[in-house]
């Protein structure tokens, strides 16, 4: 059916462009937005170009009263809408079915709840990009080059016979004041492990430079 291709084809000339949230919302909360009139500005050109026909129907609508926070009445209306999407050549089509909602304070909030449902079944139906990648020169990547992973470090040795060792080096280095202070810093039980695996002149230098 040639309504599937025209759909592609004006989704194909979207991504292309994209629809950018130009449009700010300046009651309430401030955000970003695509407006209905965005839609139709990029979305009219391709209906006409690619033969496809986009035709609305209203299926229901409901109707409350609200009050804003300044005390006037507000309209909400909410909208159930389809959208016949028509191939113009073969007469091919497919149906797509959306909600829309708005408030107002007057006699629109009809009309924006039914754009609201042309903009969002547009939207979701052309899967419409907030911005376009048509161009792969538009955008240059800097690669950085991959860092060989570094090696773990090795585990340290902390059996008594490996730490007695160590106190001896670092006592025949003149350094016995630290080792004293390493020694005095562990439990009875470790010392006593690591004390009697020491040669005399290593007790002897350790027992002068012991932290008083």
């Amino acid at each position: 059916m040639k309504v599937y291709q025209a759909i592609n084809k004006v989704q194909a000339a979207l991504a292309a462009t994209g629809i950018s949230k130009d449009r700010t919302c300046t009651q309430g909360a401030s955000f970003k937005f695509r407006g209905i009139d965005d839609v139709f500005n990029a979305l009219s050109p391709l209906l006409a170009e690619h033969g496809l026909c986009i035709l609305p129907r209203m299926l229901s609508r409901t109707c409350d009263e609200r009050v804003s926070g300044a005390g006037k009445a507000l309209f909400y209306v909410t909208v159930e809408a389809e959208f016949d999407l028509v191939s113009a050549e073969d007469g091919s089509k497919h149906t797509i079915r959306t909600f829309g909602e708005a408030m107002d304070s007057g006699d629109k909030a009809t009309n924006k709840a039914m754009s609201a449902a042309y903009k969002y079944a547009a939207l979701q139906a052309f899967a419409i990009p907030t911005e376009g990648d048509n161009d792969p020169d538009a955008v240059a990547h800097e690669v950085a080059s991959r860092k060989p992973a570094a090696a773990p470090a090795a585990k340290r040795d902390t059996s008594p016979k490996a730490v007695a060792d160590r106190i001896t080096a670092g006592v025949a280095a003149g350094d016995a004041a630290a080792a004293a202070q390493y020694l005095s810093g562990l439990s009875d039980a470790e010392r006593e492990k690591i004390w009697c695996l020491l040669d005399h002149k290593s007790q002897d230098a350790l027992t002068a430079a012991w932290p008083k």
